[in-house]
C-alpha cells in the first residue's frame, strides 16, 4: 500500500476529526464536547485539532456546514428527480419526516445560534452558512414551479426564507414532540408549487 503524500494525510485527519466532532456535537451538544476529547476518540494529538480548526466554534461551524451539505442535498435531489410531483413531495415528505426534528441536529444549530449571538464574526459566518441553505432551497423552489408552468407566489428567496423558517421551527416542535407529522413543511412546498396561491 502506497503511502499518503502529506496532503493526502492531513486531508484524512480532517476527515476524521470533522466525523468525531460530528458524532460528538450531535450526541452530546457543543458545550460538551471540547478540542481535546474531540482529538481523544478520533485518535490523534491536540495540537493535530488545533493546527487544522482555530477554536471549537470554528470546528463546529464546519460540522454544521456538513451536515447543512449532506441533509439538503438529500432533499434536494429527491425534489429534482425522476416522477410527478407528486410523486417526488411524497418522497420528500419522507425525508421530512424522518429528518426534521432529529434531536442532536435540531439542539446543535439551538444552541450554536445562542453562542454565534455574541460573537459577531462568528455570527456573519452563520448568517453566510444559512445564505447558502436559503439560495440552495430557492432555486429548487424555483425550478419545481418552473416545471409545473406556475409563478411563486412569493420572490424565490422569499419563498426559501418561508419554508426554512417553517422547517427549523418544525424541527425545535418536532424535537420536543415527536408524535407531530412534517407534512406542513410538504403541503407549504405543494402550496407554492401547484398555484394555490396567487401571485
Amino acid at each position: 500500500m502506497a503511502r499518503l503524500t502529506r496532503t493526502e494525510s492531513q486531508a484524512r485527519t480532517r476527515t476524521d476529526l470533522l466525523a468525531t466532532a460530528r458524532d460528538l456535537f450531535l450526541t452530546d451538544g457543543y458545550a460538551k464536547t471540547s478540542l481535546e476529547r474531540v482529538a481523544e476518540e478520533a485518535g490523534y494529538s491536540k495540537g493535530a485539532v488545533y493546527s487544522n480548526f482555530r477554536t471549537k466554534s470554528a470546528l463546529c461551524l464546519q460540522v454544521l456546514e456538513l451536515i447543512h451539505e449532506t441533509k439538503f442535498a438529500e432533499a434536494t435531489e429527491l425534489l429534482g428527480g425522476e416522477g410527478t410531483l407528486e410523486q417526488r413531495l411524497e418522497l420528500f415528505q419522507g425525508w421530512a419526516e424522518r429528518t426534521l426534528g432529529d434531536v442532536g441536529w435540531t439542539m446543535l444549530e439551538f444552541e450554536f445560534a445562542i453562542v454565534a449571538k455574541d460573537d459577531p464574526e462568528l455570527q456573519a459566518a452563520l448568517v453566510s452558512n444559512l445564505g447558502v441553505v436559503r439560495g440552495t432551497i430557492g432555486a429548487r423552489l424555483q425550478a419545481l414551479a418552473d416545471s409545473t408552468g406556475i409563478t411563486l407566489p412569493l420572490p424565490a428567496a422569499d419563498a426559501a426564507t418561508a419554508v426554512l423558517s417553517l422547517g427549523l421551527g418544525l424541527g425545535i416542535l418536532r424535537a420536543i414532540d415527536p408524535s407531530l407529522s412534517a407534512r406542513l413543511i410538504t403541503d407549504a412546498i405543494r402550496a407554492m408549487v401547484s398555484g394555490v396561491f396567487t401571485g
